[in-house]
C-alpha cells in the first residue's frame, strides 16, 4: 500500500512539474530606444507590441502559454544594442526579439541572433541592407526578418513624388550623419539617377543640431525647388524652421520619419505640407484599424489623441501577431523551427498595416512591398493621406 501511495505521489508530482513546465511563458525580447531623440518611435513601437501581447494572452496565449515581453532600452546606441542582444539571448533565453528603430543598432546587434539561430524581427528600422546582412552561401539560413518599408522602397517613392508627380527638376538632399541617414541618402541618389537627375546640393547634419542655416543656404543658392530629407529625429523640424527664418519656403519630401510627433510639434505651422511614405496612417478606415486605434488611445492616452509614431506602433503590433502565428505553426519555440515557419506561413495574418499572406520565403525576409505604402502629408498637425 505504501509503495502504491508513493508511486501515486511521484506520478502526481511529475505531472504537476510537467504542467508547470508547459505553462512557462514564452519570452519575447523587445529592444528599442525608449529615451532620447528616437524615443518617439521606440515608445510607440513598444506600446504597439504591448497591446498585441495583451490581446493574444487574453485569447489564451500561444501553444497554451502566455507571451511575456522582456523590454530593454537601447538608447539608439550601437554598443548598448550589442549588450542587450547578448543579455536577451544568454540570460533571458528569449524565443525571439522584435524591435530595432535605428539601422546602425540593428546591424551591430542582430549578428548575435544569427549566431544563436534565434529569429530577430525588425519592425521599424528601414536600412535596405538589414535583411541582407547574412546571405548565402556563407549563411545558408537567415534569421533576420522585417515588416517595415525598407529604404529601397521609400527612396524611389520620395523621388517619384518630387520629380514625376510634382515636376521638380532641382532638388537638394539633407540627411543626418547616422547609418540610417547616409544609407538613405545613397538610396535617394540612386533613385534620382534613374530619372537622369543629380541633386543640386547634398548636405549632412548631426544628431542634436539645432541650426540648419548653412545647409539650407547651400540648397537655396543652388536653386533647389524642393528638399528631400533622411533623418531619424527632431532635427528634421529644424529644417522646416530654418526655411522660415531664411524666408525661403520649398516643399519638404522625405522618409517616413517626417510623420513623427516630434517633427510635427516642433515645426508647427512651418512643417505643414511635408510629405513622406507611410505604411500606416492613424485613420480608422477598416474595422481592424479602428479597433487598434481605439484600443491604443484608450490604453496609452497619447497627447491630443495622436499616436506619436503611428507607423512604429502599427508595425510593432503586427510583428507580434506574425511571430505568434509562426510559433503556433511550428508548434515549438525552437529558433530554426520558428524561422522555417515564418518563411512558410500557411495561414494569413490579419494586421493593421495589411493582411500578411505568405509574407516571407527562404530568400525574402521583407514583408512590406511598395504596394502597401502610401504618401502621407502633414496637415493640421496630423498626418493624412496626400491628395
Amino acid at each position: 500500500m505504501d509503495f502504491r501511495l508513493k508511486l501515486l505521489a511521484g506520478t502526481l508530482a511529475f505531472a504537476a512539474s510537467a504542467a508547470s513546465y508547459a505553462a512557462d511563458p514564452i519570452k519575447i525580447g523587445v529592444a528599442g530606444p525608449y529615451t532620447g531623440g528616437s524615443s518617439s518611435m521606440g515608445v510607440s513601437m513598444r506600446d504597439g507590441v504591448r497591446l498585441a501581447i495583451e490581446e493574444i494572452n487574453k485569447s489564451g496565449g500561444v501553444l497554451g502559454r502566455q507571451l511575456v515581453a522582456v523590454e530593454r532600452d537601447d538608447e539608439a546606441k550601437n554598443e548598448r544594442g550589442v549588450q542587450i542582444a547578448q543579455e536577451l539571448i544568454n540570460k533571458e533565453q528569449v524565443t525571439a526579439t522584435v524591435g530595432y528603430i535605428n539601422t546602425g543598432v540593428a546591424l551591430a546587434s542582430q549578428r548575435f541572433y544569427q549566431d544563436a539561430k534565434i529569429p530577430v524581427f525588425n519592425n521599424v528600422a528601414t536600412g535596405s541592407v538589414i535583411t541582407h546582412q547574412f546571405q548565402a552561401p556563407e549563411f545558408p539560413d537567415n534569421y533576420v526578418f522585417r515588416n517595415a518599408a525598407h529604404d529601397s522602397i521609400q527612396a524611389p517613392m520620395i523621388v517619384e513624388e518630387a520629380i514625376t508627380r510634382r515636376g521638380f527638376k532641382k532638388v537638394a538632399i539633407l540627411a543626418d550623419s547616422t547609418n540610417y541617414g547616409q544609407l538613405g541618402r545613397e538610396d535617394l541618389e540612386k533613385a534620382l539617377a534613374t530619372k537622369g537627375i543629380k541633386a543640386v546640393a547634398v548636405e549632412k547634419f548631426n544628431i542634436k543640431d539645432v541650426d540648419m542655416t548653412a545647409q539650407l543656404l547651400k540648397a537655396k543658392s543652388a536653386g533647389a525647388e524642393a528638399v528631400l530629407t533622411y533623418g531619424i529625429g527632431p532635427e528634421l523640424a529644424q529644417i522646416a524652421n530654418g526655411m522660415t527664418k531664411l524666408g525661403w519656403k520649398v516643399p519638404i519630401i522625405g522618409s517616413w520619419t517626417l510623420s513623427m510627433a516630434n517633427y510635427i510639434d516642433n515645426s508647427g505651422a512651418n512643417g505643414e505640407g511635408a510629405r513622406m511614405p507611410q505604411t500606416f496612417i492613424q485613420d480608422p478606415d477598416t474595422p481592424k484599424r479602428k479597433a487598434f486605434i481605439d484600443a491604443y488611445l484608450a490604453k496609452f492616452k497619447p497627447k491630443n489623441n495622436r499616436i506619436d509614431s503611428p507607423v512604429s506602433a502599427a508595425q510593432g503590433y503586427d510583428s507580434i501577431f506574425l511571430l505568434a502565428a509562426a510559433i503556433k505553426q511550428a508548434n515549438s519555440t525552437d529558433g530554426p523551427k520558428v524561422r522555417e515557419a515564418l518563411e512558410s506561413l500557411q495561414t494569413p495574418v490579419e494586421g493593421v498595416v495589411m493582411t500578411y499572406n505568405k509574407p516571407f520565403s527562404h530568400d525574402n525576409h521583407d514583408a512590406i512591398t511598395a504596394k502597401e505604402v502610401v504618401i502621407g502629408e502633414v496637415k493640421g498637425g496630423r498626418v493624412v493621406k496626400a491628395n
